[in-house]
């Protein structure tokens, strides 16, 4: 199934690459740094780095969620402990009934 989406992605972004050859400088403004390169690959590069932040901001977005996610699982683990426990006193509880009735 994953094919189906790369193997398009990939034939566009080959025709993108293939129809932009020519070469483009790219500067930074307060640098006096340039930097000549294909526009195809200047545009994909700046495209990866764009993406690069964008994950790393959800992910640092979400690091609250997974953190309350975790105190939730120990907390569930606890509980769940603590109900097999008074099932287990219960049921012994209920035993000793039975035997001194």
């Amino acid at each position: 199934m994953r094919w189906f989406i790369f193997l398009p992605l990939a034939i566009l972004v080959v025709f993108f690459m293939l129809s932009n050859p020519q070469s483009i400088e790219l500067r930074l403004w307060p640098f006096d740094v340039a930097w000549t390169a294909s526009a195809s690959i200047a545009v994909l590069s700046i495209a990866a780095v764009a993406f690069l932040v964008g994950a790393f901001v959800a992910w640092a977005a979400a690091m609250p969620a997974r953190r309350r996610g975790r105190v939730a699982e120990r907390r569930v683990i606890e509980l769940e402990a603590q109900v097999k426990a008074l099932n287990a006193a219960r049921q012994s509880s209920d035993e000793k009934a039975l035997t001194n009735a």
